[in-house]
């Protein structure tokens, strides 16, 4: 049997971005979560939804599963079936999906946004933001809010982070329109 590489450096096996992507970065495992939350639990129903052929549904399915973040339940008893429900695990990435879904419709007008969060009792749209839960501050400033290495961190991290580089401060906001500029600071100097 041929090795394939890690997609994860052994250095970034503790980075909480890069293992949380291992668990929940693929296209359809997103996509297969988002539909869990609007309440889908069965296999029928997610194919329905998202067009996604039965072997690849499958194997998402499985690893969702595997990670602890569905359980499968048998739903009928002949033939048996089985749906797949949100563990306390799986809803508390709902949060995550909100915001990922906030930051595509951030740079959208409002005319072009195909799919917004609403209050459920007025409708009304709502901003998704992601505060600081002592303060109630957004923490989108990158000056104000950076990563560093925490009680657990290999000496690997530590160094990363005594040698991480200055933010200027121009680029420190973050607005809808530079967000992904942000992002990819991010990416390159949190974790990788």
């Amino acid at each position: 049997m041929v090795a394939v590489a890690s997609r994860i450096r052994l250095e970034d096996r503790e980075c909480p971005l890069s293992t949380t992507v291992e668990h929940v970065g693929e296209w359809w495992t997103l996509l297969i979560l988002h539909d869990a939350f609007d309440g889908y639990t069965r296999f029928d129903q997610f194919q329905e939804s998202l067009g996604i052929s039965s072997s690849m549904l499958t194997t998402r399915l499985k690893t969702l599963v595997a990670d602890g973040l569905l359980e499968r339940r048998p739903y009928q008893t002949s033939p048996v079936r089985h749906e797949y429900v949100l563990t306390e695990l799986g809803r508390s990435l709902r949060p995550v999906i909100v915001a990922l879904a906030a930051w595509g419709n951030s740079r959208l007008t409002p005319t072009e946004r195909s799919m917004i969060l609403v209050d459920a009792h007025s409708g009304e749209e709502v901003e998704p933001v992601v505060v600081d839960a002592k303060t109630g501050r957004r923490l989108d400033d990158s000056a104000a809010y950076v990563f560093t290495a925490g009680p657990a961190a290999s000496d690997a991290m530590r160094s990363r982070y005594a040698a991480r580089p200055a933010i200027p401060a121009e680029e420190a906001k973050v607005g809808p329109e530079d967000s992904r500029t942000a992002l990819s600071r991010a990416a390159s100097t949190d974790c990788t």
